[in-house]
C-alpha cells in the first residue's frame, strides 16, 4: 500500500441481499421504479426527458400523491430518477410525427435496467441505485431553483457570481461532509448513532487548534448547517441517510441582531449549554448502511483506502495481523472470524504462529492479534500450539492457549519466557492504546509491579527490543512515585545495555 494513500478506519458492510432491499424500498427509487412500470403504455415526454403536464397528473395520482401539495414535485423527481437510471427509455420522434401532446419530443417506456430491478442480481440493484444516488448528489449540490431563476441576466445567463455559488466547491464541501460522516460512522461503536448537524458542519468550518469559535466562524457554521439542511432534505429520499430536519419554528426564530440564531445560542440566546432537546431541534444525520456502503465505493474509487470487514478473507495470516490492531474490538472479531471460517483450524493456527513471529516494530501487535485470533480456534489445533512451545516469541502464547482449554501435559515457562511475553504484551498494547486503554495499562502495570516483587530488577535483562521503551513508559504511567522512578532506572539499564 502506497504512504501517501489516504486510510480510513474499517466498517462492517451489510449483505447485498441486504443492501439491494434497502435501495428498492427507498422511496425515491422506489417511485422511480413504480413509474417505470406504468409507463408500459408510452408516455409523452420533452426534450429532455421531463415528464409533460398532463402525464405528471397521472403520475401524481398513480403514486397516490394527489393529496399532497408537493405529490406533483415528488412525482417529477422520481420520473427524473427514472430516466437517468434508464429505468425508462425516450424514443424520440421525427419532426411532423403524430404525437398525443403537442409539447412532446419523445415517448417514454419501460427501459432494460428496470427488467434488472427485478430479475437481477443484488449488484445489479445496486449499481443502478448508485447511478442514481450520484444524479442526487449533484442536485442536493445545486442551489434552488427559485435562487437560480433570480440570478439569471437579461440575456437568459446565469449569473453565478452574484449567486455565490462554485459548482465544485460546493460539491467539495458535500463531499467532505459525507466523508466525515463516514469516518464517525467507523470509529462509533453504535453505527446507527445520529451526529448533531451543528457539530458536523463545524467539523468542516472550525479549525482544529481553534479553541473557541469566533463570531465570524459560528456564523458560517449556521449558514453551513442551513446548506446541509437542504441538503440532506433531497438526500434522505434516496435511502443514503436518516435525517431529522432543522425544526421549522427554529429557522424562524432570529437573534436581536437580526441574524439566525447560531447552535450554540439556541434561540437566540447564550443561556447555557444546548440539552438534548436543544440538540434535535438543530437537526440529526446519520448514514444509512446503504449510505455507508456508497460512500465507501465513492471513496474506493477516488483511491482511498477504505476497508471493510471480510476484504482480509482471502490474504494471508501476514496480512490479518498487520491489519487486525487497527480495527475496532467487535470488527476485529468479525474480520477474525470470516477469515477462519476459510481454513481448517489447524492450517490457519500453523498461518497465524508463523505470522506472528518477528523482531521488528509491529511484531508486537502482530503477536497481541494473533492470540485474540487463536482464542476463537477450535482445540483440533492443538498440535500446531505444542510445536512451538520451546518458541521463545510464541511458547508463552502457545501454553496460554492450551490453559484456557484446560489441555494436559503443558510445561512450566521459564522466568525469562514469562518476562519476554510480559514486555511483549505491554509493548503491544501501548502501541494501540487510546485514553481508555491507558487507564487499564496503568492498572495493569500497577498490578505487575505488586505481583513480582523486585520486577524492575529482572525486567531490564529482558532480551526484548522493546525493553526500554516498555520500561520507560511504566515509569510515567505507575501511580506510585518510588515505583516510577525503579521503572526509569530500569529502562536506563536495559538501552545501556541494548546499545553497549
Amino acid at each position: 500500500m502506497s504512504a501517501d494513500r489516504p486510510t480510513l478506519p474499517p466498517v462492517r458492510l451489510h449483505s447485498e441481499a441486504e443492501l439491494a432491499r434497502d435501495a428498492l424500498s427507498a422511496p425515491l427509487m422506489a417511485r422511480a421504479a413504480k413509474l417505470a412500470r406504468w409507463a408500459e403504455r408510452g408516455v409523452p415526454v420533452g426534450v429532455g426527458g421531463e415528464i409533460l403536464a398532463e402525464p405528471l397528473a397521472a403520475a401524481t395520482e398513480h403514486l397516490g400523491l394527489a393529496g399532497d401539495e408537493d405529490g406533483p414535485a415528488y412525482a417529477a423527481e422520481a420520473w427524473q430518477l427514472a430516466v437517468d437510471t434508464g429505468l425508462v427509455e425516450i424514443a424520440e420522434t421525427e419532426d411532423g410525427a403524430d404525437l398525443p401532446d403537442d409539447a412532446a419530443a419523445g415517448i417514454a417506456t419501460p427501459g432494460e435496467e428496470l427488467v434488472l430491478l427485478t430479475s437481477g442480481s443484488p449488484q445489479d440493484v445496486l449499481d443502478i441505485w448508485l447511478g442514481g444516488m450520484e444524479t442526487v448528489l449533484a442536485d442536493a449540490a445545486t442551489p434552488d431553483l427559485a435562487d437560480l431563476a433570480d440570478q439569471l441576466t437579461e440575456g437568459g445567463e446565469l449569473d453565478l457570481d452574484a449567486l455565490d455559488w462554485n459548482p465544485e466547491e460546493e460539491a467539495e464541501l458535500l463531499d467532505g461532509i459525507l466523508g466525515n460522516l463516514y469516518l464517525l460512522t467507523a470509529l462509533n461503536e453504535r453505527p446507527d448513532q445520529h451526529v448533531p448537524l451543528p457539530a458536523l458542519a463545524a467539523s468542516m468550518i472550525v479549525p482544529d487548534d481553534m479553541d473557541e469559535p469566533t463570531d465570524d466562524v459560528l456564523e458560517e457554521v449556521s449558514e453551513a448547517m442551513m446548506r446541509l439542511d437542504d441538503q440532506f432534505r433531497v438526500l434522505e429520499p434516496i435511502g443514503l441517510v436518516a435525517y431529522q430536519p432543522v425544526d421549522e419554528a427554529l429557522i424562524e426564530e432570529l437573534d436581536e441582531d437580526g441574524e439566525t440564531a447560531h447552535p450554540q445560542k439556541p434561540g437566540g440566546t447564550s443561556d447555557g449549554p444546548l440539552t438534548d432537546e436543544d440538540v434535535s431541534r438543530y437537526g440529526l444525520v446519520r448514514l444509512t448502511p446503504l449510505g455507508v456502503y456508497a460512500v465507501r465505493a465513492r471513496m474506493v474509487d477516488a483511491g482511498v483506502h477504505a476497508p471493510a470487514v471480510g476484504d482480509l478473507t482471502d490474504k494471508g495470516a501476514d496480512v490479518l495481523l498487520d491489519a487486525l490492531p487497527d480495527y475496532r474490538g467487535a470488527l476485529a472479531q468479525a474480520e477474525s472470524e470470516l477469515w477462519l471460517a476459510a481454513r481448517t483450524p489447524l492450517d490457519a493456527a500453523r498461518d497465524l504462529l508463523t505470522a506472528a513471529r518477528g523482531d521488528d516494530e509491529r511484531a508486537p501487535r502482530r503477536r497481541l492479534a494473533a492470540q485474540q485470533t487463536l482464542s476463537l480456534v477450535s482445540p483440533d489445533a492443538e498440535t500446531a500450539l505444542r510445536e512451538v512451545l520451546d518458541d521463545r516469541q510464541l511458547g508463552g502464547l502457545a501454553r496460554v492457549w492450551l490453559a484456557e482449554r484446560a489441555l494436559s501435559g503443558i510445561p512450566e515457562p521459564s522466568e525469562e519466557m514469562i518476562f519476554w511475553l510480559t514486555v511483549d504484551t505491554l509493548a503491544a498494547q501501548l502501541a494501540s492504546a487510546d485514553e481508555d486503554a491507558t487507564i487499564e495499562l496503568r492498572d495493569l502495570v500497577q498490578g505487575l509491579t505488586e505481583q513480582y516483587s523486585g520486577f524492575f530488577d529482572t525486567a531490564w535483562r529482558v532480551d526484548h527490543p522493546a525493553t526500554a521503551d516498555v520500561l520507560e513508559a511504566m515509569g510515567r504511567l505507575h501511580p506510585d512515585k518510588k515505583a516510577a522512578k525503579e521503572a526509569r532506572k530500569a529502562a536506563f539499564k536495559a538501552r545501556s545495555r541494548q546499545s553497549g
